[in-house]
């Protein structure tokens, strides 16, 4: 029987982090689309996607130096650059005295599918063990 390798433990400990935080930005995102909730209004304020990014900030030193590091990255992207193109979409309707509310609907209908997609995307590639290309 061979023993497993030196740091397989701590790996496998920084691999369920990284999913459970894949999961809590899944369960957000679900809760957007089957609740009352819009899916960008459930990721950036509901309570499963603070917490993610809130793990992401306090696990990710662990992951310094790891084909982890990456996912915790794209994670922690995924959520602050999609509130700034929510917080970009609100100015536009601002400045434009409300009458930006008519094509808002477009960048925010984007910015739900890039989530979806920023989501899925790292899932699957943490669960084939690879990093994430940022």
């Amino acid at each position: 029987m061979t023993s497993p390798a030196p740091h397989a433990g701590p790996e496998r400990t920084l691999v369920n982090w990284t999913t459970l935080i894949y999961a809590l930005h899944a369960f957000s995102i679900a809760t957007g689309i089957l609740g009352a909730a819009t899916v960008i209004g459930a990721f950036l304020t509901g309570w499963p996607s603070i917490i993610a990014v809130i793990l992401n900030y306090v696990k990710r030193g662990d992951a310094r130096g790891t084909w982890l590091e990456s996912h915790f990255r794209w994670q922690i992207r995924t959520f602050w650059f999609g509130a700034l193109w929510v917080v970009l979409c609100g100015l536009l309707v601002v400045l434009t005295l409300g009458v930006g509310v008519i094509v808002v609907w477009i960048p925010l209908a984007i910015v739900t599918i890039w989530f979806v997609y920023r989501i899925a995307r790292g899932w699957i590639r943490l669960g084939a063990r690879m990093p994430m290309y940022t």
